[in-house]
């Protein structure tokens, strides 16, 4: 039998075309018949679709991270830690609080950023900044007024680029880039948000930094989500871009759920964790350098 020809072979364009797209639809042909096939095993046989699933698990850069000494998996040592540390009081019942400012001298699409944020957290107020009004002595005025959080949106040419955490009165700080924002109005067949308190979801915060940078997000809301209202906040992590989303739940029927996306959503990249409020010469627990990105499959979070 002679062997089959291959396109390449032939010296007419339009033979090696046609040519080409036959042997195309029988290799397409082939593999749907083994697809339905397969299918037709694993309606008879449901074990053959688990052996399956279970021996085709496609290697991506999350499964194939390089590992962490600090990954947290039902630590008691952590727990014990975290019971103590300065995020513990939000645990034990405590409402939050949050102030929302700028930078100085904003533009407008700053301050519609924060009011954003304000719709996001509930118990959230926003203040102007005065230009003559530092960091710190925004700080110190949040802790006497029972602030428990502080939210400071940076910008850059007339563009929102950062965020500070700060959380109060004892810290930590968080300093996160401002990427990928969309408003709530550039959302097409987005929904109206209503007042009730949200359920918060954090993935993929594995680390001992994580694991402080996602209790940081959680001490931001109220600790009892208001199920009717059907609403949730996402802080999705993945390769260390946090991506924030807000949604609500629509139940089409007793079996089938649907998401309306609510707005806004942006990207967070952390970029420094300092312990206590901020301080320009404060101890940093963690900070990134570009020298610390050795390998792809190395993350952070």
């Amino acid at each position: 039998m002679a062997p089959p020809v291959r396109p390449s072979e032939l010296k007419n364009k339009h033979k090696r075309e046609r040519l080409y797209q036959k042997q195309k639809l029988e290799k397409a042909k082939v593999k749907s018949q083994r697809r339905k096939q397969i299918a037709k095993d694993e309606e008879k046989n449901p074990e053959l679709k688990e052996k399956r699933l279970r021996e085709n698990v496609p290697k991506t850069l999350e499964n194939t991270r390089e590992k962490d000494e600090t990954m947290v998996e039902n630590d008691d040592e952590v727990a014990e830690d975290e019971a103590v540390d300065e995020l513990a009081s939000y645990f034990t019942g405590t409402t939050p609080k949050v102030l929302v400012t700028t930078s100085k001298c904003c533009s407008q699409i700053s301050y519609e950023f924060c009011a954003e944020l304000v719709s996001i957290f509930p118990n959230a107020q926003f203040a102007k900044r005065g230009p003559k009004h530092e960091m710190r002595q925004i700080i110190e005025i949040a802790k006497t007024k029972g602030f428990t959080d502080m939210l400071i949106v940076n910008e850059d040419r007339k563009t929102p680029n950062a965020i500070t955490l700060v959380h109060l009165p004892d810290g930590p700080t968080a300093y996160f880039k401002l990427t990928s924002f969309v408003p709530s109005k550039k959302l097409p067949g987005r929904g109206c948000t209503t007042a009730h308190n949200p359920e918060i979801i954090l993935n993929n915060f594995n680390t001992r930094l994580g694991h402080t940078v996602g209790r940081m997000f959680q001490a931001l809301f109220p600790q009892v989500p208001e199920f009717q209202g059907r609403q949730a906040v996402t802080f999705h992590n993945q390769r260390d871009f946090i991506f924030v989303r807000r949604h609500r739940y629509i139940f089409r029927d007793t079996e089938k759920v649907g998401l309306q996306e609510l707005g806004p959503k942006f990207t967070l990249k952390l970029r420094w964790l300092q312990k206590g409020t901020y301080k320009r010469d404060g101890e940093y627990e963690w900070m990134f350098k570009p020298e610390m990105e050795t390998s792809r499959k190395r993350f952070f979070l």
